[in-house]
């Protein structure tokens, strides 16, 4: 098999050749989740995203009141979560709502079901 570095005896060439083809086929959705773990990876734009995830819709200055920060530091954190195609806006008179874009729902609720899992389980000990 060309390009293949395996050194065993028993090197399962097609199975390497089947996960270089799910590789591939999956690449779009690396890159998704990717991005959205790296967005993640800062505590406080967990928060915001777990928080729109369970609330649905927030604005800056609810998000500011839960998370005890100021309105322009949730608003930079929003910033890299809207630029990153995490979040999406609705705007109502001068008040700008945030929620989970769609896709990112589909993709993050399993985590969120876990923390909640474990939340519980912290409560009722």
């Amino acid at each position: 098999m060309e390009n293949t570095t395996c050194i065993r005896q028993l090197a399962d060439h097609e199975q390497i050749k089947n996960c270089k083809i799910k590789l591939r086929t999956a690449q779009k959705s690396f890159g998704s989740l990717s991005n959205i773990l790296a967005l993640a990876g800062n505590e406080v734009r967990l928060k915001i995203i777990y928080l729109l995830e369970e609330e649905k819709e927030l604005c800056p200055c609810d998000l500011a009141d839960i998370l005890g920060m100021s309105i322009p530091a949730v608003s930079q954190h929003l910033r890299k979560l809207k630029d990153g195609n995490i979040v999406d806006t609705r705007r109502e008179g001068q008040t700008i709502y945030y929620s989970l874009t769609l896709e990112n729902i589909k993709i993050l609720k399993p985590s969120f079901k876990q923390i909640n899992v474990q939340t519980q389980k912290l409560e009722t000990v």
